[in-house]
């Protein structure tokens, strides 16, 4: 996902923006003052820089992200930048999307939020001990309690980008669960097979319907084969699905065969009263086969059933 996605998933307007800066009690003056102290910062960014990649270079969970001297040169200099972007006396939707993007490196990366939130610890401990040491107890703590304020916010913002990426990537597995679990195959011209495995909620139900509809359009299909073998339970739901399904295969003018019907299942559907008298059925997926064959002018030859001599 790119970064800039998280702008509109998360909502990142100037509204969200004021509702941020509120919560975190980011002031115009503590913005101010972050930018009146920029020379300052600058004297203090290769000490912290380097301090910052000692404690990640020196740990065993964190060193593997920084693969050679190269890397390690280029994500300093990135971090050089995101340390004066904190001095630049702004934050508006301009430094929340630099933020995002610098949360997006490290979710892209596979760095745990747990190593992002340590090492920005030791962040503030290299600062703190500076500030203090060239301004003073009273002003130090001033200028500290604005850069804490505001790195606080960019942990919250990279915490999002790590809960968005992880939202999405999960929506996108269930997707193909849900593809892999309903998959409509075409047996012949005409004639394509639904095999069911598994229980089926709602929401599967749903998903069923709208494969099976989307792929008889498709087709141009005449005929759909239901499998329900591997359906352990088959109850008033799961039926109501089944007939549903059934009528709306026939507005779009073809025919619906279930197979798999066992005897326990037979013997269900008779007791719960459900009405399948607008799908054929047949016991065995062969069978239902050969029915669907013959309902759009096909049949399989006798020495096709036999097999060679």
């Amino acid at each position: 996902m790119s970064y800039r996605k998280y702008m509109s998933i998360l909502k990142l307007d100037d509204e969200e923006l004021r509702n941020r800066r509120a919560f975190f009690q980011i002031t115009d003056e503590d913005l101010a003052l972050l930018a009146a102290h920029r020379p300052l910062a600058e004297r203090y960014t290769d000490e912290v820089v380097e301090g910052f990649y000692s404690l990640l270079l020196g740990h065993r969970e964190t060193r593997r992200f920084f693969e050679d001297d190269a890397t390690i040169r280029r994500v300093k200099r990135t971090q050089r930048e995101y340390f004066l972007g904190l001095f630049s006396g702004q934050c508006d939707l301009a430094y929340v999307e630099d933020r995002l993007r610098v949360g997006a490196a490290h979710e892209r990366i596979g760095l745990a939020p747990k190593w992002y939130l340590g090492a920005y610890r030791k962040y503030l401990e290299l600062l703190l001990l500076r500030i203090l040491r060239d301004l003073g107890t009273e002003e130090g703590q001033q200028l500290f309690c604005a850069v804490q304020r505001l790195v606080c916010f960019d942990q919250a913002l990279a915490v999002d980008t790590y809960i968005a990426a992880n939202l999405e990537t999960i929506d996108r597995h269930q997707i193909a669960i849900r593809e892999l679990s309903t998959p409509v195959i075409r047996v012949h011209d005409g004639v394509l097979l639904l095999p069911l495995v598994g229980a089926i909620d709602s929401l599967r139900a749903q998903q069923i319907m709208e494969s099976a509809l989307l792929r008889v359009v498709e087709e141009q299909a005449k005929c759909i084969i239901i499998d329900i073998a591997g359906v352990p339970v088959v109850d008033t739901k799961v039926a109501d699905h089944l007939v549903k399904t059934t009528a709306a295969v026939r507005l779009l003018g073809a025919q619906t065969v279930l197979t798999g019907i066992s005897a326990q299942v037979a013997r269900t559907m008779v007791q719960l009263g459900v009405d399948i008298s607008a799908m054929h059925t047949v016991a065995r997926l062969s069978g239902g086969i050969e029915l669907a064959l013959a309902i759009v002018g096909k049949e399989i030859s006798s020495k096709a059933k036999t097999g060679p001599s």
